[in-house]
């Protein structure tokens, strides 16, 4: 069994910064795609950031957050920076064996981790 844990949530007031990791274990596994996801109180979850076959990240935090990746440790990582109010949401990290051109199906990705909460203060 693969399992995706994550860690690095927490509360930080605008314009602040986070770092979340997320580290894939379990059986051999090779994670070509990893990514982020996000979901918002009584909204749908939405694409943030992902590698893989390319890079992509939603126009709301291209400037803000950058993803990387250590295939090493199966790790991927967000730094997340001048963070706003409204990227408060649950961020769940995500992993697929196939390197995805297109990144942002959340359909495509095989496994997910349990989410961490991110609250942004104003």
């Amino acid at each position: 069994q693969v399992q995706l844990v994550e860690s690095g949530g927490g509360l930080v007031q605008a314009g602040g910064s986070l770092r979340l990791s997320c580290a894939a274990s379990g059986r051999t596994f090779s994670s070509n795609t990893m990514g982020w996801f996000r979901q918002a109180p009584g909204k749908e979850r939405e694409f943030v950031a992902a590698s893989g076959g390319s890079t992509d990240l939603t126009n709301s935090v291209k400037g803000r957050f950058t993803i990387s990746i250590d295939n090493a440790k199966n790790t991927v990582y967000l730094q997340m920076n001048s963070l706003k109010p409204e990227d408060t949401a649950v961020y769940y990290c995500a992993a697929s064996r196939r390197w995805l051109s297109y990144l942002r199906d959340s359909n495509m990705y095989d496994y997910w981790g349990q989410g961490t909460q991110v609250t942004v203060s104003s």
